[in-house]
């Protein structure tokens, strides 16, 4: 089983300090089921490749390993296709000949651990199982990777038996080798559907570790998560509410070192935030508009009781968020006609989706602060350029009002799942940027009472398409 990695970076023999292996030296790694080959088929400055090459000892695959495939006959264990293929033993070969890069840490040149390279990887023979091509794609295409993907036949000879389930698989993709090296940890063995090992529970903290800063926000998040822990129900379950655990887009759920006095002030400015939120669309004219990142649908249950608001939807990355809303909404109970009006889905903000196009408006409240300010552009995309609403009504914190609390200070959030907050003038530059890329007018508006020096708790950016 072999996997390649290569880069152009523009001094590509830097993967060697990266991946902490020289490029000159064959190194060998003993795996519990046999060996993996560490060695580089090419290294020069333009173009550098380093290969993994996996020697999987059938014998020791079936005294150290669960049953594996080919069950249906009595040589299953020994006749199959595990020596082979990319699965859970390339995963464990990636993790122990690669540790270093991994961790993000590089000893020799430590500044490159933050910096995205182009790279291309092969994977000789994927296996893909109840998914094939697409599954592939949307697994990988969502983080950015353009996929080249070859299909197998069963045998050459015997072209009637068709397809197999069997790809070779390149991706290429500019991104840093730490996020790269942990992308293919999860998605090899998710897409094989299956483990050479017992899964336990520790598996779960692999999982949510390796996981960190995407799968949280990954749209194939609960697949990837089932197929990762083989369709165990008790441990998917668990892995899905850890991952959605903190994903909150209302900043009044706060954690409870924050005094009482502070959540009574921040909930007392959020009924002010979506009244001005609702206000604003009301204005607007919109008659079909989106809620991203609804949460439990406070501002969706204020929509419904307005006539003007013909076609309701709500998108959340948390799929525990969207039952809440359901419930709040007492979905079962509803009339055929307000049912009729609603429709929810589960999405990410940083994903291309057609379904969040040909909206008149679209509401974006206290969502943006839970990003990385490095997925901002991403998000941009996806809303301003590629959905395009007619209106966008955007709310974040104002960082500077923070010293207004009793209990934090200027360098203090208020949330500890917020990635930023941020000064008036900050998001205003970000905003006017955003308008002039893309052809939108923007307003502002302070939420909440103002202060001479501080300003408003909460900021409001009123963006219009084409004016």
């Amino acid at each position: 089983m072999l996997l390649t990695i290569t880069t152009t970076y523009k001094n590509a023999t830097d993967l060697g300090f990266l991946l902490h292996k020289h490029p000159a030296k064959l190194q060998t790694i003993d795996l519990a089921v046999g060996k993996v080959h560490i060695f580089y088929p090419e290294s020069n400055e333009e173009k550098t490749t380093v290969a993994l090459l996996l020697d999987i000892d059938s014998i020791d695959m079936v005294r150290g390993t669960r049953n594996l495939s080919g069950r249906e006959f009595s040589l299953g264990q020994y006749v199959n296709d595990r020596p082979y293929v990319a699965s859970s033993f390339m995963s464990v070969a990636i993790s122990k000949a690669f540790s270093t890069a991994m961790n993000g840490k590089c000893k020799n040149k430590p500044e490159l651990v933050d910096v995205e390279m182009p790279f291309e990887v092969k994977i000789s023979v994927l296996p893909a199982p109840k998914g094939g091509e697409l599954l592939i794609r949307k697994l990988f295409e969502p983080l950015g990777y353009q996929l080249d993907v070859e299909r197998h036949q069963l045998d050459e000879k015997f072209i009637e038996w068709g397809d197999s389930k069997y790809y070779t698989v390149s991706l290429t993709n500019t991104i840093r080798l730490q996020d790269l090296l942990s992308h293919l940890y999860v998605l090899i063995p998710a897409l094989d559907n299956d483990k050479h090992y017992f899964v336990s529970q520790n598996e779960i903290d692999k999982l949510l570790e390796k996981g960190k800063g995407w799968l949280e926000n990954h749209p194939e998040k609960e697949q990837i998560t089932k197929r990762y822990l083989i369709n165990l129900n008790s441990l998917s379950r668990q892995a899905l509410e850890k991952l959605n655990e903190g994903i909150e887009t209302e900043d009044e759920d706060v954690e409870d070192d924050i005094s009482q006095e502070i959540k009574e002030k921040k909930e007392t400015l959020h009924q002010q935030r979506l009244k001005l939120v609702l206000e604003k669309l009301k204005e607007s004219g919109a008659k079909n508009v989106i809620d991203l990142g609804c949460g439990e649908g406070k501002l969706i249950r204020m929509m419904l009781k307005e006539k003007q608001f013909q076609n309701i939807t709500g998108m959340d990355i948390s799929y525990s968020e969207l039952t809440k809303c359901k419930e709040r909404l007492h979905w079962d109970e509803m009339a055929p006609k307000q049912k009729e009006r609603i429709d929810l889905f589960q999405g990410a903000l940083t994903y291309k989706d057609k379904r969040l196009e040909g909206f008149d408006a679209a509401a974006i409240v206290e969502v943006i602060e839970h990003m990385d300010e490095n997925r901002l552009k991403s998000f941009e995309r996806v809303v301003f350029e590629f959905a395009k609403p007619k209106n966008v009504i955007l709310t974040t914190p104002n960082g500077e009002y923070n010293v207004m609390y009793e209990n934090l200070d200027a360098v203090t959030m208020r949330h500890t799942d917020h990635r930023f907050e941020w000064t008036r003038q900050e998001f205003e530059n970000w905003a006017n940027q955003v308008a002039e890329n893309n052809n939108y007018t923007v307003q502002f508006s302070p939420i909440g009472e103002v202060d001479e020096k501080v300003g408003a708790p909460s900021q409001m950016a009123i963006f219009e398409y084409g004016n």
